[in-house]
């Protein structure tokens, strides 16, 4: 049995937590939550971790991070932390790391879940394939795209979302003009991100919205508001046009919604846009029409699939 810290560093929360691989398989802890904003640093949340577990932590870590991990110093894409991989062993007190991007984590976490952690979303009601290409795409602080190789449990992260978005009709016209206009250059995690929604309301209504993010979001979520209702409307369709775009890219067999945001749409995806947008891909409609499309259930996927690949690395290594 290995003891090791989970951790998975966002845009808007570091989340931490104790785990165990016993004979291959990921045991995870009940999680530790932290806003980033409320520490300076990597370091620093890991610290607090430690004092609120009141215990002396493993000396084994998977991180991810939500960054490409390239090169020595890594800068958190919605994040101001940065990250020395040279020196997380010596900062953190650890002997061996795995460190990885946190959307590598989540494609790694739906390789590990059983059927019954995987919600169906449209296309074919059908088991995820055990060969060829998964799709993975989460919204959340940002968005995120990995693809998810299952026979080999093998991931490939990208920097996907950040790709130009692309309006299919005038409402997105309007948003991609909105965009524009505020952000010059605009990629598709400038929409379909957690953020994006205000502004899409504002694309909208032609005003920002009266509330906060947070209650923003509850508001469209609760139909409370007409104008956040139909930004909701716009942003679940740009996700399944995304969605349809990424499959089509990867060739997938199948693709699995994650995300924080992924988690808060589940009741509400399957009745918007998404799927209509999924498909709408011309000549290659009955193509689109044959994936099927899930939602990954498991309550933490970034924890569970850092382990996973901290288990696979562990296992890769022994003669």
């Amino acid at each position: 049995m290995t003891e090791l810290i989970a951790a998975d560093i966002g845009g808007t929360h570091a989340r931490f937590a104790l785990a165990r691989i016993e004979d291959g398989q990921v045991v995870l802890d009940e999680p530790v939550v932290l806003r980033c904003a409320d520490h300076a640093s990597l370091a620093e949340a890991w610290a607090a971790f430690g004092a609120a577990l009141a215990r002396p932590l493993p000396r084994a870590a998977a991180i991810a991070v939500a960054c490409p991990v390239s090169g020595d110093t890594l800068k958190l894409t919605n994040n101001p932390w940065v990250i020395r991989a040279s020196e997380l062993n010596a900062t953190l007190g650890l002997d061996r790391h795995v460190l990885i991007n946190d959307f590598e984590a989540v494609a790694h976490a739906v390789a590990s879940c059983g059927p019954g952690q995987f919600r169906h979303l449209c296309g074919p009601d059908v088991p995820l394939p055990a060969t060829g290409v998964i799709s993975v795409i989460g919204p959340g602080t940002g968005l995120g795209v990995a693809m998810l190789l299952p026979d080999r449990a093998d991931v490939l992260p990208s920097e996907a979302s950040h790709g130009d978005f692309a309006p299919v009709d005038a409402t997105d016209d309007a948003i991609l003009a909105h965009f524009r206009n505020r952000f010059g250059r605009v990629s598709t995690e400038r929409v379909v991100s957690g953020p994006g929604l205000a502004d899409i309301y504002a694309a909208l209504a032609g005003e920002a919205p009266p509330m906060a993010d947070a209650a923003l979001w509850q508001s469209a979520l609760g139909g409370q508001d007409a104008w956040a209702s139909a930004a909701l409307a716009c942003f679940c369709s740009a996700l399944g046009s995304f969605a349809g775009n990424i499959a089509l890219a990867h060739g997938a067999g199948a693709v699995v919604i994650a995300g924080g945001l992924g988690a808060r749409l589940a009741d509400h995806l399957p009745e918007s846009g998404f799927a209509a947008r999924f498909v709408a891909k011309g000549r290659f409609e009955a193509q689109m029409r044959s994936l099927p499309v899930k939602l990954i259930t498991h309550p933490q996927p970034g924890l569970f699939g850092a382990a996973a690949a901290f288990a696979r690395a562990s296992a890769r290594s022994q003669p």
